[in-house]
């Protein structure tokens, strides 16, 4: 179910970079073109990058895909490997609290006051509020699942980085 989840999610995010490419390119063709433009341009911008950025978080975690400085690491033995990204993770579980938390505060204050941008729509702030608590949440959901499945793999006596991957990283 939560793959699901973070399939639509990683969806939503290809809808908004498309979004912003059809906002961006009418734009710039009106102000060529008619020297005109599409109301509050900047503002629908600034809201489709967040859903562009954070709601395939889930999926970039789940895969493993953020960036990584490694050096290091790969000259330790596979087991502190493991539990550097064990760390890494339970790490990632604890930076991401406070943002859900401000995140959720953030989302009730722009409910609540009815908060709006200035510009010619008037458009509400809080669908941009409520895209970033989402997505910063099913990440928060996938790092600690993914906590939780490497302790048991890792207990169970197996290994966190697969040989397969140690081998794809090394061509």
């Amino acid at each position: 179910m939560l793959r699901r989840v973070e399939k639509l999610l990683l969806d939503l995010a290809v809808v908004a970079v498309v979004g912003l490419g059809v906002l961006i390119t009418g734009s710039v063709f009106l102000r060529a073109a008619f020297n005109s433009g599409i109301p509050d341009t900047i503002v629908i911008v600034r809201e489709l990058m967040v859903a562009a950025i954070v709601l395939p978080l889930a999926v970039a975690t789940l895969d493993r895909a953020h960036i990584v400085v490694e050096f290091l690491s790969k000259l330790m033995p596979l087991r502190v490997q493991d539990w550097l990204l064990v760390g890494g993770s339970a790490f990632g579980l604890f930076a991401l609290s406070p943002l859900i938390y401000a995140g959720w505060r953030e989302v009730a204050h722009t409910v609540d006051s009815g908060a709006f941008f200035f510009g010619q729509l008037n458009l509400p702030k809080w669908p941009g509020r409520v895209v970033f608590l989402v997505g910063i949440s099913f990440c928060w959901l996938r790092l600690l699942l993914m906590v939780i499945g490497d302790l048991r793999t890792i207990r169970a006596g197996g290994s966190v980085i697969s040989p397969a991957h140690e081998h794809e990283e090394s061509v």
